[in-house]
């Protein structure tokens, strides 16, 4: 199957990215995963200031996935732009970066934009307007706040002529309008979708697991509505999508192009498996091989089209992926 998919102005080699948030800035995997072999990846949220993050424990497994509350650490914008961006420059060649950027505040969004886009070694920004785990926000996310959301895509792309996505939410009530919000104040793509908010309790105690209480869910239990997002965003605008959420296996992957992804997130699998986009690749070759499809891209349906199958049908070949989370 030919994997490479034309999209902002280059070309991904693959379909298959790192998700933001499980790679850091590319150098934390990069001695036990082959980065050359990736599509891409999405960097670490970066802030204006550094943030430790909040308490500890920050993760949680359950039986259909993970909980993690881990609080938008990373080193700060000045940090970033002296230590990691020069590392992606110098080491990364063939994947497409994007870097993640999130703030408190609607302000700080444009800022952190103006701050990193002269600097090189990468393609473009995720705008992350859907944390669950920011505990210093005691407002909804920004996602769901669509006049806030439409201001700050609006905001950063008077700021860049790169490629903006916008990492948008999976508890949207109307994640359509969202993304018409998003579109219309300039994105260029919908990263769909981000965490969904939830709580584990220890049944011993009855308190939280995480230090800070709530966290967000990812893995196998998050897939269902990140296909479901994905193909309600494709039938609605036509901007390429990035789809995200409990992506295991090549199926998994075949999930998302079929509901309208042009591109896949590999996110909560990696920490299982640290080489688990590499296997989801092999596995798209032998998906490929197996059905007679020649080209990816050929399993993803035009903006404003379905993929055909009525409501509730599984997708053919479906090996049910979750047994993968139990490596």
């Amino acid at each position: 199957m030919n994997l490479s998919v034309d999209l902002f102005g280059t070309t991904f080699q693959n379909p298959v990215l790192l998700a933001a948030g499980t790679c850091g800035f590319g150098r934390e995997l990069a001695e036990v995963l082959d980065l050359e072999a990736l599509g891409g990846f999405v960097t670490k949220s970066v802030t204006l200031e550094p943030r430790h993050g909040n308490l500890p424990p920050r993760v949680a497994e359950f039986g259909a996935g993970m909980l993690n509350s881990v609080g938008l650490a990373n080193p700060g914008v000045a940090a970033v732009l002296r230590d990691e961006l020069p590392w992606i420059r110098a080491h990364v060649r063939k994947p497409r970066v994007f870097v993640s950027v999130a703030g408190r505040r609607e302000s700080e969004f444009p800022r952190l934009i103006e701050e990193l886009d002269g600097a090189g070694g990468f393609l473009g920004f995720e705008v992350n307007l859907s944390c669950p785990n920011d505990r210093t926000r005691t407002a909804l996310p920004f996602a769901l706040d669509r006049d806030s959301a439409g201001r700050i895509v609006e905001a950063c792309r008077a700021r860049t002529g790169r490629p903006l996505l916008a990492k948008l939410a999976p508890n949207d009530p109307d994640i359509v309008r969202t993304a018409r919000v998003a579109r219309d104040a300039g994105a260029d793509g919908l990263t769909l979708v981000n965490t969904l908010p939830g709580l584990a309790l220890d049944p011993a105690r009855g308190g939280a697991l995480l230090g800070a209480g709530e966290g967000g869910v990812s893995g196998p239990a998050l897939r269902p509505a990140g296909v479901r997002a994905v193909r309600h965003a494709r039938a609605a605008v036509a901007l390429p999508l990035v789809g995200v959420g409990g992506v295991l296996t090549a199926e998994d992957v075949v999930q998302y192009a079929r509901a309208g992804a042009s591109l896949v997130g590999v996110g909560t699998a990696s920490f299982a498996d640290p080489r688990a986009a590499l296997k989801i690749l092999r596995g798209l070759h032998r998906f490929g091989r197996r059905h007679g499809v020649s080209r990816f891209l050929d399993l993803v349906p035009p903006s404003g089209v379905e993929d055909g199958r009525a409501d509730g049908e599984a997708p053919a070949d479906s090996d049910g992926g979750d047994s993968a989370w139990q490596a």
